[in-house]
């Protein structure tokens, strides 16, 4: 598991809100996708994005409160395990200190021309400073 932290803070928009009058599911899918954005070009560099490029195989989200139009929510992900051709990342969502949602997506690594899966290899471990297992 890495000990490499990202976070962000985001205001809840009305287009976020359903009818229930909280956000709607599909928004804290688009958060996580989000921080793994936003951390991954805070980690690579163009070397690595011209050569690879990650794809989704799995999301898992749970969640635990509702969050409501205008409240100010902190994104945090990190990179949990990496093997073979996946890698593990984690994402919390909080008001304050109150834990809204958590998710966990497996994602794949694409060489970027054959768009097909390839080893992690260890020039990306070290960004990420994780330890393939």
């Amino acid at each position: 598991m890495s000990d490499l932290t990202y976070e962000f803070k985001l205001e809840v928009k009305a287009s976020e809100i359903d009818d229930l009058n909280h956000v709607n599911n599909i928004n804290y899918l688009n958060w996580v996708q989000l921080a793994a954005n936003k951390h991954w070009k805070e980690l690579s560099n163009s070397k690595i994005d011209e050569k690879y490029v990650w794809v989704v195989l799995r999301h898992e989200i749970d969640y635990f409160q509702p969050a409501f139009i205008n409240e100010t929510i902190l994104v945090k992900t990190w990179v949990g395990s990496s093997y073979g051709v996946k890698s593990e990342r984690f994402v919390e969502i909080r008001r304050n200190d109150e834990l809204l949602a958590k998710a966990k997506t497996i994602w794949c690594l694409l060489d970027k021309v054959l768009m097909k899966p390839v080893r992690i290899p260890s020039e990306i471990l070290q960004i990420l400073k994780v330890k393939e297992v």
